[in-house]
C-alpha cells in the first residue's frame, strides 16, 4: 500500500488531498498544529478504509519532522511527501514597508526551512521505493507574480520553488513537483485578504484531483499549475 505524508492537513487543500488519496487507497500520515481539526480530516480519510496516523505538531520542530517520517516507516515506507503547511508572515497581508521582519522569518521558517528539513529527513525512505518516491511542494502564483502585499509570502514560495527545482536535479530518481494550486476558497486566503469576497473562488476539493493526475501520469519533475492539469481554460 502506498504511503504519503501531508503537512498542513487539517483543512483546505491538505484535507481535500488527504481525502482524495484515501479514496485511491493510500495510507496517510497527517500533520497540522491543531489536533481536533486534524482528527476531523483523519475521520474523513478513514472512511475509505485506509490507515491514517495523525501527528499534531509544528513542522518547524525537527523532532516533529522526525516523528512524521518514523510514522511513515511504521506504515511500510514513504512514496509521497506533500509540503503543504504554510505561514503568511502577516495576517492580513501588508505592504513590504510594514511587513514585520519576525513575520517574514516565520514564513521562511515554515514554508522553506521546515519543508527542506522534512525532505532531508524523508529522503532515505523516498529513495527506497521501487518506483522512486515523489515530493510535492505546494507553491503559489505569488512566487511568480508581483502582487501588492504578497511580497513576503511570495518570496518564501519562490524560494520553495527553487529548492524543489534543485532537488529534482540532485535526486533524478525521484519526481519533484512544485504545484501552484491557484486561488482557492480557504481559511488561509481569508486570513491573507479578509475584506475580499472569495465566494467565486474554487473549493480545494475541486483542485485536489490535479495532484492525483500528477501521481497517475508521473510527468517529469518541474513546476505545474493545477489549472493546466485540470484543463481549466483550455
Amino acid at each position: 500500500m502506498a504511503v504519503a505524508i501531508i503537512t498542513g492537513a487539517s483543512k483546505g487543500l491538505g484535507r481535500a488531498l488527504a481525502g482524495e488519496l484515501a479514496r485511491e487507497g493510500w495510507d496517510l500520515v497527517l500533520d497540522a498544529r491543531t489536533a481536533p481539526v486534524l482528527e476531523e480530516s483523519a475521520r474523513v480519510a478513514r472512511a475509505y478504509g485506509t490507515r491514517v496516523v495523525t501527528l499534531p505538531g509544528d513542522v518547524t520542530d525537527a523532532a516533529h519532522r522526525a516523528a512524521l517520517v518514523a510514522a511513515a516507516r511504521e506504515l511500510g515506507g514513504l512514496d509521497l511527501l506533500v509540503s503543504n503547511a504554510s505561514a503568511l508572515g502577516a495576517e492580513p497581508l501588508v505592504r513590504l514597508d510594514a511587513l514585520p521582519l519576525a513575520g517574514l522569518r516565520a514564513a521562511l521558517e515554515t514554508n522553506v526551512v521546515a519543508a527542506l528539513g522534512l525532505v532531508q529527513e524523508a529522503l532515505p525512505l523516498l529513495r527506497a521505493g521501487a518506483e522512486g518516491g515523489a515530493v510535492i511542494a505546494v507553491s503559489s502564483d505569488a512566487a511568480m507574480e508581483a502582487y501588492e502585499t504578497w511580497g513576503g509570502y511570495g518570496a518564501s514560495k519562490a524560494a520553495l520553488d527553487l529548492l524543489a527545482a534543485v532537488l529534482a536535479v540532485e535526486e533524478p530518481g525521484l519526481r519533484v513537483w512544485a504545484v501552484d494550486p491557484g486561488d482557492m476558497r480557504t481559511d488561509l486566503y481569508q486570513a491573507a485578504v479578509p475584506v475580499d469576497d472569495d465566494s467565486d473562488r474554487p473549493r480545494p476539493e475541486s483542485v485536489a484531483p490535479a495532484f492525483l493526475r500528477l501521481l497517475a501520469e508521473r510527468p517529469a519533475s518541474g513546476r505545474y499549475a493545477a489549472s493546466a492539469l485540470l484543463g481549466v481554460g483550455a
